[in-house]
């Protein structure tokens, strides 16, 4: 939604494809979840008195806009991508079937997941991790507004320590506000490492894929 209150800002989504695109050009095959919080939350709307389950399931149908939009961004620049939904929505894009989705990734084109895992209740977090189990994707690459994981908000307290890497263990027992429990519990269970970096730098997601850049990284063992 770039600085927007709510919905999508253009510029803002053709800054986050053009990262994706030079990512796409090392080589690296690439599946993309992405959340529907700059259209509509469900856990918010569960709050202001909406039942959970209708507010989830906007928060899916919201995903899929902002899934079909990151698509053209895309696409206008050659990157070939198929948008596969947890819901049907066939008029918009494909059923998310994973041989599908692994057939697309062998023809190089982008995999974007949208509608979460189908199901209310679960968070895009554990939607990504999920897609990244049976993806057997090799890490999770988690954007957000700060360059990694600190020990507290960082825009709130000036002495809040950010970590270079950090347990899946800690993060849990720490409460370490970077994905809900149960995304990190599944991600712990399949060794799946989660680097966590910042969306604001430009070039950031390609310095983070090879190993430069800030970025904090979340696996089994500390090195």
């Amino acid at each position: 939604m770039g600085s927007s209150q709510f919905g999508l800002d253009p510029p803002t989504v053709e800054r986050v494809a053009q990262e994706i695109i030079a990512v796409h050009q090392l080589g690296v095959e690439i599946c993309l979840v992405i959340g529907g919080g700059n259209i509509f939350r469900g856990l918010q709307g569960s709050a202001k008195g909406m039942e959970r389950t209708t507010a989830d399931y906007m928060g899916m149908l919201a995903t899929i806009m902002n899934a079909v939009a990151m698509q053209s961004s895309l696409e206008r620049h050659g990157i070939y991508t198929r948008v596969m939904s947890a819901i049907s929505v066939d008029q918009i894009c494909e059923p998310y079937i994973r041989r599908r989705a692994v057939r697309h990734l062998e023809k190089k084109r982008v995999c974007i997941f949208a509608a979460g895992t189908g199901n209310p209740y679960f968070t895009t977090d554990t939607a990504a991790t999920l897609r990244a189990t049976e993806m057997e994707c090799q890490a999770i690459f988690k954007g957000t507004q700060v360059d990694g994981i600190y020990d507290k908000d960082p825009k709130s307290f000036g002495d809040a320590m950010r970590y270079d890497s950090v347990s899946y263990d800690t993060v849990l027992q720490k409460n370490l506000k970077v994905m809900d429990a149960s995304a990190i519990a599944l991600a712990r269970d399949n060794q799946i490492p989660i680097v966590v970096f910042s969306l604001k730098k430009a070039g950031g997601m390609k310095e983070v894929i090879q190993g430069k850049g800030k970025f904090t990284i979340v696996e089994p063992s500390i090195n």
